[in-house]
């Protein structure tokens, strides 16, 4: 398939690279241009614009940070350019901003659906992300066949929208089950108790879940570097979350709690860092 994707950065890199590996020709764009530079050599066409890049296939991809992002770029199109096109939201946005972005784009006779992904850098190299699709299941048949080269499952959750909602409560269990367990695992070692008896325990209990030991080291290393998925980026997810979940009557006490430790984390320069450094907000050294 002759496809683009539009944002190279932390996923959109090696999703690109797996859509490659997979034979689909494939233009990238990235509004820093040097961090797609590198998918030259594995046989991407680098646009230096976003029109170019919008130009070259039928099928575009947004590997985007935010609303904000994507806004920013469309005003760069003139969008009757892109009529007759597919476009698949692929990052992390508001249900009520995937709808705007339906409704503006029909208008032009863009075919608009949503696609976010559970899972991150690891489970795209192993082909194991999750995608959560939602539009029309026609629209999830024709796109399928993307989805394979860097999924082993594609779920879908309903019309545009719902697989929005579907992600920001996936991520919601992600930012609360790494607070509570950085924040009990803090309380440990401040003790001077045993971690491994602690984790032995938990382990053998029902309380488990595999993310404990996924980022023990870098806890009890206190180092968060080569993010699977930066802390930044949680906070914006978590900001999401307390808009839509205050939209459905959603108490968000304890979300606005995990705001203030992640933009506490951010002040301290942990921003680029990856998203368990929460911990050293939790627990100072």
């Amino acid at each position: 398939m002759k496809l683009s994707l539009i944002g190279t950065g932390y996923m959109g890199f090696p999703m690109s690279e797996k859509l490659l590996e997979a034979g689909h020709e494939l233009a990238v764009f990235n509004r820093t241009i040097e961090k797609a530079r590198k998918l030259e050599s594995k046989g991407a066409v680098v646009c230096s614009s976003i029109i170019e890049a919008v130009s070259l296939s039928d099928t575009i991809l947004l590997m985007l940070t935010d609303y904000q992002a994507i806004k920013a770029l469309l005003d760069q199109i003139e969008l009757n350019s892109l009529s007759g096109k597919s476009i698949l939201m692929m990052g992390t946005i508001s249900p009520k901003e995937s709808m705007l972005l339906r409704d503006q784009l029909s208008g032009y006779n863009v075919d608009y659906s949503e696609a976010p992904v559970l899972g991150s850098i690891p489970q795209i190299i192993d082909k194991s992300l999750i995608v959560l699709f939602g539009g029309s299941k026609q629209q999830l048949q024709n796109h399928k066949k993307i989805f394979t080269a860097f999924s082993g499952k594609t779920e879908y959750i309903g019309e545009v929208g719902e697989a929005s909602k579907m992600k920001l409560a996936l991520n919601h269990l992600i930012v609360g089950i790494t607070t509570v367990f950085a924040t009990s695992l803090g309380y440990i070692r401040e003790n001077k108790l045993n971690v491994d008896q602690f984790m032995e325990i938990v382990r053998k209990s029902a309380l488990y879940a595999p993310t404990y030991d996924k980022k023990l080291q870098n806890y009890l290393d206190r180092n968060f570097d080569n993010p699977n998925f930066p802390l930044k980026h949680l906070l914006k997810d978590v900001n999401l979350m307390i808009e839509s979940f205050s939209e459905n009557a959603i108490n968000v006490h304890q979300l606005n709690g995990i705001q203030k430790i992640l933009i506490d984390g951010i002040n301290a320069g942990l921003g680029d860092a990856d998203y368990s450094a929460l911990y050293n907000v939790i627990h100072k050294k």
